[in-house]
């Protein structure tokens, strides 16, 4: 990995343009999926099997994955697995009932009253990648959320897989992706990805409805069709490539922080990996650990990409102080903290998607079973954005509930207003109740 030296800096830069990050141009693949965009809108289903052949590999009788093969990925699952779901669905599920916000009611004077009521979404569009991994998990974190705020229509969609599945042959997604969402209870399901689903579910396309939102993590063609078509259809966030900054000095155990390098890495070869230390001894020992960690694990050339692309690297700073600053500048995805009293230090960051405190909460804890949603904000959007969460799918309503006396108080400031803004119909609208 590349190293960058921010020590002894004498004037503070601006830290977002010198910490590594991915070369993820979505303006120019805007333009890549606006025709796929378009031909979703203008032909329909159409266009998304001729896409399916083009992209997947596979050739589609329907896009709609059939009640059977939902009931039978789940009979099939492995008990491992579906325990292992259970748990994550148990944990979500708990940490998402204590998010739920009741309404809340403001008297402002007699007969005068404002209620805040928070609305769940009508309809929603759930993304989950299929391409280079089954991500069997976001099913859950997408799911879970949306069904504790009260969203009434679920719609689910996921790339169709060439492999056949049972006597339903290829075309539908991973059977653990099919499996979660008959063990949540979801039966509209479609075998469609990447852009093409995005759009499939903003503009409706044959048996599919319209939604009102679109969630779920993608990859940079998603993520660009999620861009193109706000406005369209909500979003969530723009969630692409994974991400990872540990701060950590030399305190933190240099096996765990490259394994914990290592796992973001393996989704993806522009993922972004990137460590954070005053410690150069604890930047030798992890470069050292990293290398005999590859050869042991799976999938070492996508990870052995991220880990030497220009997105990933180590920083090297004069203390924890400069690294907050530069994790809070980063504004990572997942950002753990492997420091002396990792606590107070994690208290003092504000830009991160999630917070991992300590060495026993890596970010493979948050991607299944910790009980916090893994679709959180990328390329710096931390600053700005939240992750997924049962606020997500709610929307904040006011009702106003004002009496004759109530607006005669402040009838007079209403008509005061309205002059002053040269729009006198609306004070009229006032006045007119008064005689």
């Amino acid at each position: 990995m590349r190293r960058i030296d921010l020590r002894g800096v004498v004037d503070e830069p601006d830290y977002r343009t010198v910490v590594p990050r991915a070369d993820f141009d979505v303006d120019a693949a805007v333009q890549v999926v606006r025709p796929i965009c378009e031909a979703v809108r203008d032909r329909g289903v159409e266009a998304i099997r001729g896409f399916a052949r083009e992209f997947d590999g596979v050739e589609q009788d329907d896009i709609v994955v059939p009640a059977e093969a939902l009931a039978k990925a789940l009979e099939t699952l492995d008990l491992d697995v579906r325990a292992g779901l259970e748990e994550s669905i148990r944990r979500l599920r708990e940490t998402c009932q204590a998010e739920l916000e009741l309404d809340i009611v403001t008297d402002l004077g007699r007969g005068a009253r404002v209620t805040q009521r928070m609305v769940p979404v009508g309809r929603v569009g759930l993304y989950v990648p299929g391409g280079v991994a089954p991500l069997v998990s976001s099913v859950v974190m997408n799911v879970v959320p949306a069904q504790v705020a009260g969203v009434p229509s679920i719609a689910l969609a996921s790339s169709p897989q060439r492999a056949p599945f049972d006597r339903f042959g290829a075309g539908l997604p991973h059977p653990t992706i099919l499996a979660a969402c008959a063990l949540l209870g979801v039966t509209e399901v479609y075998a469609v990805g990447g852009a093409q689903a995005i759009a499939m579910f903003a503009y409706g396309a044959g048996p599919c409805r319209r939604v009102d939102l679109v969630t779920g993590p993608g990859n940079i063609y998603t993520v660009s069709a999620k861009r193109l078509l706000k406005g369209v259809v909500g979003i969530d966030s723009e969630a692409g490539p994974t991400e990872i900054a540990v701060l950590a000095d030399a305190t933190a155990d240099a096996a765990y922080v490259a394994a914990d390098l290592i796992s973001q890495a393996e989704h993806d070869p522009m993922a972004a990996s990137v460590l954070v230390t005053d410690s150069v001894d604890l930047a030798d020992r992890v470069e050292a650990e990293l290398e005999p960690q590859l050869a042991a694990t799976k999938h070492v050339e996508r990870i052995r990409a991220a880990l030497c692309g220009d997105q990933s690297g180590i920083v090297l700073v004069d203390d924890v102080e400069q690294g907050l600053a530069v994790v809070n500048a980063y504004a990572a995805e997942h950002l753990e903290v492997q420091t002396v009293d990792a606590t107070a230090v994690a208290a003092r960051v504000r830009n991160a998607g999630a917070v991992f405190v300590g060495p026993f909460a890596p970010v493979s804890l948050g991607d299944y079973c910790a009980g916090s949603n893994h679709v959180l904000p990328t390329a710096g959007c931390a600053c700005h954005s939240s992750g997924l969460s049962v606020r997500s799918f709610l929307r904040a309503v006011h009702v106003v509930d004002y009496s004759r006396e109530a607006l005669e108080e402040v009838a007079g400031h209403v008509v005061e207003l309205a002059e002053a803004e040269d729009l006198p119909g609306h004070g009229a609208a006032v006045r007119v109740r008064f005689g």
